[in-house]
């Protein structure tokens, strides 16, 4: 099973939307541009979000088994994918790639 490298690339944050509909919360998203986490196959890094996790973990479990061009031909890097969290709030955009 391979390594798979997990890249914190961009995060936006809709202010807007927040103001709307959201209840004030204790813990927003703490991921930081450029963090990189090491998923070791199917294990969730430690200090990754859960929720990016969740919506990234099956593209993570395809490259970590060799899998590549997922959707045939999106990605430049066939052995690679750009996910984003669920947080429809202050999405967080990652870069997940084979290390080895």
């Amino acid at each position: 099973m391979k390594n798979v490298k997990i890249t914190v690339m961009k995060q936006t944050i809709y202010q807007d939307l927040i103001d709307k509909y959201e209840n004030p919360i204790q813990h927003a998203c703490d991921m930081e541009i450029g963090q990189v986490f090491v998923a070791n196959g199917w294990q969730k890094p430690e200090g990754l979000c859960d929720s990016a996790w969740e919506s990234m973990s099956a593209f993570v479990m395809t490259l970590a088994h060799g899998g590549e061009d997922i959707y045939e031909g999106w990605m430049k890097n066939k052995k690679s994918a750009m996910i984003s969290c669920n947080d429809g709030f202050r999405p967080v955009s990652f870069l997940i790639e084979t290390l080895n």
